[in-house]
């Protein structure tokens, strides 16, 4: 692991200890359908940064970390991001909790970082740039909140980018289906198998022009991962000189050599506030809080009940096994490298990368690799979560019209419910709170689709509307 401090890095130097001897970081697979993991934690541990900037510590506002994976933009089907369904950082709800252990010292990194904001709107012209680059004709024309270069009515090629910043894209193509020969038979005139994968040299030259008009030609390359005869490259960006994770775009090579598909984002990210950091062994303590989740009442004591093995059998070994009292005991993870860098989060409603650790992982020797990342901004410039109402209903879809927000929920006919909003620069969060009517002893147990109308402060624009009572992005009716 390399313990040279960033380019951008004028802090001067800090006291370092002597870091992991590990092998290189593995190029997470960013891709639908690729084979990476991602978990990314947010949670603010207790302790910070002894010797963080004094420059940031007087000028930095709090953080304003989102605590949900259900962020807008889908989050769960762009590159970079967390697994649906698992909120960053937490571990899976289905298994064991996780502990983190180094395998030796760790470093400490950089005293301070900026945080990089995804703002404003994608131009006509970075859109036909890319355009070019994939080989597609025509200009850019408005669908809905998307650009959209090429055809997406058959066989062609066809690039959707959204307007709004990150511009997230996609591209596809696809191609008119072989004739059958005469005397043969073919399914549905699809045609015949590709052949074989091109090699990483010329996947990575094919994805080459693309990178670059997307803004990404000075990224780190991978061109290891394969789909069936498609070779894909995923490119990792840096920004302000540091590593990124979250941020990756990726370029599919078909057998012939030609970009057959391909994702990622298109707005330039701007630099924001810069944050006091906490040092490695700072942030894993952190990371193994978020991991326990519930804490140590959950873990077992009596150990994994397992049949006694026969003379001169092995003793069975199950990290997965449940124990006893039903609880299951902490499966270890091996930190095998730790790099500073900026990973993929949501800080009031909008993708932003936040200065993290990003810890490479193992749980046994010769095991695949995955990447954990743990934001490294101290935790008392971190914002701290307003707690929800226990009776506040979930909001299931909205409708804007200037500064009217009318809220759509399910609720019953036996209360009354009440709106409100929470208004700041990057998102509207929405609360409905129920209250039981008086004087009603007996009630039908009736669900009914309501709504409620909420007048903002100003118009909505292109803010995201969040669900105060889980934290996600409500989508527009």
């Amino acid at each position: 692991m390399s313990t040279e401090r960033p380019d951008n890095d004028v802090t001067g130097p800090r006291r370092r200890r002597p870091p992991l001897a590990v092998a290189s970081v593995a190029a997470a697979v960013l891709l639908a359908g690729g084979g990476g993991a991602y978990w990314a934690s947010t949670a603010a541990g207790d302790g910070g940064a002894a010797d963080s900037g004094a420059s940031a510590r007087k000028s930095a506002p709090l953080l304003a970390l989102d605590a949900s994976a259900d962020a807008p933009d889908s989050a769960a089907s762009s590159p970079g991001s967390p697994p649906p369904g698992i909120a960053p950082g937490e571990p899976d709800p289905g298994g064991p909790p996780v502990v983190y252990r180094a395998a030796g010292e760790l470093p400490d990194g950089p005293d301070e970082a900026a945080v990089h904001h995804a703002r404003g709107t994608v131009a006509s012209a970075d859109v036909a740039r890319l355009a070019k680059a994939l080989g597609i004709p025509g200009s850019p024309r408005t669908e809905g909140t998307s650009w959209v270069v090429g055809d997406d009515d058959g066989p062609g090629a066809l690039l959707k980018v959204t307007k709004q910043a990150p511009g997230t894209w996609t591209f596809a193509r696809t191609t008119p289906p072989k004739p059958c020969e005469s005397g043969t038979m073919c399914a549905n005139g699809a045609s015949e198998p590709g052949g074989d994968p091109v090699s990483e040299k010329v996947a990575k030259a094919a994805a080459v022009p693309v990178l670059k008009a997307a803004g990404q030609d000075d990224a780190a390359l991978n061109a290891g991962q394969l789909m069936g005869d498609v070779r894909v490259v995923n490119a990792d960006p840096k920004v302000d000189g540091l590593p990124t994770y979250g941020w990756s775009t990726g370029v599919q090579v078909g057998p012939d050599g030609e970009v057959t598909g391909g994702s990622g984002h298109l707005k330039a990210l701007e630099k924001g506030d810069t944050y006091p950091a906490v040092g490695a062994d700072e942030a894993l303590k952190q990371l193994n809080a978020a991991s326990r989740g519930k804490g140590d009442a959950d873990r077992d004591i009596g150990g994994c009940a397992t049949p006694v093995p026969l003379e001169g059998e092995p003793k069975p070994s199950d990290p997965q096994c449940v124990p006893s009292n039903g609880k299951r005991a902490p499966v270890e993870q091996t930190v095998e490298d730790a790099v500073f860098g900026l990973a993929l989060n949501y800080v009031d409603g909008r993708q932003t990368l936040v200065p993290s650790w990003l810890f490479t992982v193992r749980q046994a020797p010769g095991g695949p690799e995955n990447t954990v990342t743990q934001v490294a901004v101290d935790p008392k410039f971190i914002e701290k979560p307003d707690a929800t109402p226990s009776g506040d209903r979930k909001v299931t879809s909205y409708g804007a019209d200037g500064r009217t927000l009318e809220v759509t929920f399910w609720g019953g006919v036996c209360s009354t419910y009440t709106a409100s909003a929470k208004e700041s620069a990057g998102q509207v969060r929405i609360s409905v709170t129920e209250k039981p009517q008086e004087g009603k002893k007996a009630c039908i147990m009736i669900a009914k689709e309501l709504t409620r109308t909420v007048t903002l402060e100003k118009p909505l624009g292109d803010r995201t509307v969040i669900d105060a009572a889980s934290g996600g992005a409500v989508p527009r009716a």
